[in-house]
């Protein structure tokens, strides 16, 4: 089974593996598969949505088309990369404080650097400001686009093919920031006849804007019924979608991947209307910093703390058995963690986390962890 752009014949990403892992496994009691999308070119999922959108942006504006777009960083190394493949501008407006690394790979790729302001708002209102001023520019965005969604759902296309037997796994795993990926899995599955496997979206608890956002629509807590903004997020509703999103006045988490303060109206419009449904789960940064370590150990693979966040079940048994119940009859689960990959990690910060967990573990019995408008103590 094939997606829309899983057949483009001039597709910019690489078919990632998908690859069993023995160690969780093992833990979980079931048959576990990774999708290692930290393997595209510019290292993470973006690679998929970001080169469709600029591929497609090339075929309706010519090769003189000028790419913009406004990054903390993962996003503007899948344009610098795209655009460089395809032999067009490219220019990534920075906020400060990006690292020198990442900003060196997007100089090798070819991109122009602005950095502006503090934060990633102020990268992007200087980057719609250039993108006015000049008739060959063309703004990428970061994840509310529904060309990113098809781009992002390739993968899913990828997964019929790769799973044993081409069977259908119970349950996907992946994060959730504001909400392209998310977007692009439940738009693949939807695409492939899998509109029945349980989608498990993880995000940290200070940036979990799309959390919020399902919290203020009715179809998917479990009280069935809307719940107030958290104190001091504001709601907006957007009527192309005809849903309330959240828009989070801070962003307090250290993943700052997933740092978007409200997620894409489309992706929560797709989450209520789901068939199978939608679990929407909230971590805190020091599980998910726990999870990277531990599966840094057992695969030798680092992890960006927003990559490791969706890992976290791979590492509790208890919440895994949540998310994913056993069923009655028995029969094996099959499962599948997006590894989905990010540039912004280092073994200095790897270090930093592990006296961060080590400290907070202590004499602590259990994590809080939410779903879908549900708290739950997971033992530590």
């Amino acid at each position: 089974m094939t997606t829309a752009a899983d057949s483009d014949p001039e597709k910019l990403w690489l078919e990632t593996p998908l690859v069993y892992s023995p160690h969780i496994s093992a833990r979980l009691g079931c048959s576990v598969y990774l999708k290692l999308e930290h393997l595209q070119p510019a290292q993470s999922f973006k690679s998929r949505g970001i080169s469709y959108f600029i591929l497609h942006a090339r075929r309706r504006r010519g090769p003189d088309v000028h790419v913009v777009i406004a990054s903390g960083g993962n996003a503007g190394l899948a344009a610098a990369c795209a655009s460089k493949a395809l032999g067009l501008r490219c220019t990534v407006f920075l906020p400060m404080g990006v690292s020198a690394s990442t900003v060196e790979f997007m100089k090798r790729e070819g991109a122009e650097i602005v950095t502006v302001g503090k934060i990633y708002l102020d990268a992007l209102k200087a980057a719609e400001k250039a993108v006015e001023t000049d008739s060959n520019a063309i703004m990428v965005p970061a994840y509310d686009e529904p060309l990113l969604w098809e781009g992002h759902s390739s993968m899913i296309a990828e997964l019929t093919r790769q799973l044993p037997n081409k069977g259908k796994p119970d349950a996907i795993f992946c994060s959730v920031g504001g909400a392209g990926l998310c977007g692009g899995v439940m738009l693949g599955c939807k695409s492939v006849g899998w509109d029945d496997v349980s989608v498990v979206a993880l995000e940290t608890t200070g940036s979990n804007c799309f959390y919020q956002s399902l919290a203020l629509n009715p179809g998917v807590f479990s009280t069935g019924t809307t719940a107030e903004p958290t104190k001091g997020v504001r709601s907006a509703y957007c009527n192309k979608y005809d849903v309330t999103v959240a828009h989070l006045p801070t962003l307090t988490s250290r993943a700052t991947s997933l740092g978007a303060s409200s997620p894409a109206s489309g992706s929560v419009r797709m989450a209520l209307d789901r068939k199978g449904g939608i679990k929407s789960v909230c971590v805190d940064d020091e599980l998910a910093m726990q999870a990277g370590l531990l599966f840094a150990d057992e695969h030798k693979i680092l992890a960006e703390l927003a990559c490791s966040t969706p890992l976290v079940p791979a590492y509790s048994r208890e919440l895994f058995d949540k998310l994913v119940p056993p069923s009655a009859s028995g029969d094996p689960r099959t499962v599948v963690f997006v590894v989905c990959g990010g540039f912004k990690i280092s073994l200095a910060e790897f270090e930093q986390y592990r006296t961060i967990v080590e400290s907070k573990v202590k004499g602590q019995t259990h994590w809080d962890v939410l779903c879908n408008g549900e708290q739950w103590k997971i033992a530590v």
